[in-house]
């Protein structure tokens, strides 16, 4: 059986942002190629035909009246590309069960996640209107930013590698690049790139390239990017924009903010990142350590907190929108940028392979020796996290606008001993399962005491529907471990001051 369906599991499943049911009485319903486009722009799912989704979200089979018709029809359908632009099934890819005393016969598809070279998929012939994703309510219209995004994102040749054929070299910062050649000549002393003069060495990292059009040097938008001036990058990339924020007080907005467009620093990428690390790291406490003689103070927390800010430098859309944020909060760092996982949320988790939206930036990363090339560095943050007894990273990916966040928590994980015994389901009486303790557990981390939560703010962060969402969230109100706003419509959750 697929990870996505389990026939045994029928009777248990709900739809949701990887699984679709639909009756199909009269044939292929139009709305299957929605479905179709949007899965496979987003993680793939499963579609089942000849079932009805009931009014209590649960299933019953209704079944197919010509199932070999309407498997030919299917072929014949995905395969015109005036109705599908790229057929991504093979004949294993579609399986037929017989169910029940009425012996219903339903029909499976497994719809696979499209490569990013292969995106968008779209339907009748129209890629700004017949292109869409999925969230849990469903297949949803991507809008024209979103396509444009996925389009950027099909050439190997990343966006960040463009000459910016009419910018003098003039307008980087150089005392910006200064800084960058001194941290690299520190770091590999004799490296060949040394000897070179500015020109020469930005063209080496990436920084600089000659134009086709007049045979000179002129700034990638990597080079402007990681050492120009805001005032300058934003006339390139309108929707730059860097922000660090720390919200240490929740009677104070924010304790201390770092802003790219403040006109009080370069407003670059690699500004940025020194400042805002140097800003995370001062509360971290490092364990006394010698070696040679000397105290190392950098940990395996302070490397992952490295990789974390570099990746999400790296493989941030600079043309999307809302920009790089950086939160710390009293327990956790949080880090978006805009623009979706290239190789998908479960690959980025997995690692081992490398796909930057930015190759160029990474390159120049690298060099200071910043960065993992090879798709290893969140797989290393999980593995930090891990050996530190925190809870496990949150890794989400969200749709309109693109948007990737991980969120780093500094607080323990409750042994499993003792977990299974803190929360009980009021509802039937009983102890909780691992995996609803896994749900509860990440609630809790999530939320920061005396900020108030939406029911559909957490249902990314569990992978959940809402409906389960509520669900999990009142018996925490019920067991004292949240407390609501008491209403109706709008209702809020929060953790308690005193928890």
């Amino acid at each position: 059986m697929r990870e996505e369906f389990d026939i045994s599991q029928f009777d248990k499943y709900r739809e949701d942002n990887r699984r679709e049911v639909k009756k199909a009485n009269g044939g292929l319903p139009n709305s299957l190629w929605d479905t179709y486009s949007s899965f496979a722009n987003c993680y793939g799912g499963v579609i089942i035909l000849g079932v009805k989704e009931e009014e209590d979200g649960s299933w019953r089979t209704t079944g197919l009246q010509n199932e070999s018709k309407l498997r030919k029809d299917f072929w014949d359908t995905i395969n015109n590309p005036k109705k599908v632009n790229l057929n991504l099934l093979t004949d294993d890819d579609i399986e037929t069960y017989t169910m029940g005393e009425r012996k219903d016969v339903i029909m499976v598809i497994y719809v696979p996640m499209a490569k990013r070279e292969q995106k968008p998929i779209y339907i009748n012939n129209d890629i700004f209107n017949g292109t869409f994703r999925r969230n849990y309510e469903g297949d949803y219209h991507c809008t024209r930013l979103q396509v444009k995004a996925m389009l950027r994102d099909q050439t190997e040749r990343t966006m960040d590698m463009e000459i910016l054929d009419k910018v003098p070299m003039e307008d980087l910062n150089y005392d910006t690049i200064h800084g960058y050649r001194n941290s690299h000549r520190t770091l590999k002393e004799g490296h060949p790139f040394e000897r070179l003069n500015d020109h020469e060495y930005l063209r080496s990292i990436g920084a600089a390239a000659i134009s086709e059009e007049d045979g000179q040097l002129h700034p990638t938008a990597a080079g402007m990017l990681m050492f120009g001036n805001e005032y300058n990058i934003v006339r390139h990339f309108p929707e730059y924009f860097l922000d660090y924020r720390e919200e240490m007080d929740s009677a104070i907005r924010w304790t201390d903010r770092l802003q790219s467009s403040s006109g009080e620093w370069s407003g670059n990428v690699f500004d940025f990142y020194f400042r805002v690390y140097n800003k995370m790291i001062k509360d971290i406490k490092v364990p006394f350590k010698m070696k040679g003689g000397e105290r190392i103070d950098d940990t395996p927390v302070h490397q992952a907190l490295r990789e974390a800010l570099a990746n999400c430098l790296i493989n941030a859309d600079y043309h999307g929108s809302r920009g790089v944020v950086i939160r710390k909060e009293t327990n956790k760092i949080t880090f978006a940028n805009p623009g979706y996982v290239r190789t998908g949320k479960k690959q980025m988790r997995m690692g081992g392979e490398s796909d930057p939206r930015n190759k160029s930036l990474m390159k120049m990363f690298n060099l200071i020796n910043i960065g993992e090339r090879a798709g290893s560095g969140v797989p290393n943050i999980f593995n930090v996290w891990n050996d530190e007894g925190f809870v496990e990273p949150v890794i989400e990916e969200r749709f309109d606008p693109d948007r990737t966040v991980l969120t780093l928590s500094f607080v323990k994980k409750v042994p499993e001993k003792s977990a299974g015994k803190k929360v009980l389901e009021k509802s039937a009486g009983k102890k909780v399962t691992k995996k609803t303790q896994e749900h509860y557990d990440k609630i809790l981390s999530f939320m920061e005491a005396g900020r108030w939560y939406k029911a559909n703010e957490l249902t990314e962060v569990l992978g959940v529907k809402e409906t389960r969402t509520k669900m999990l969230l009142r018996t925490l109100v019920a067991d004292k471990k949240l407390e609501d706003n008491g209403v109706t419509k709008g209702r809020a959750y929060r953790k308690p001051d005193k928890i």
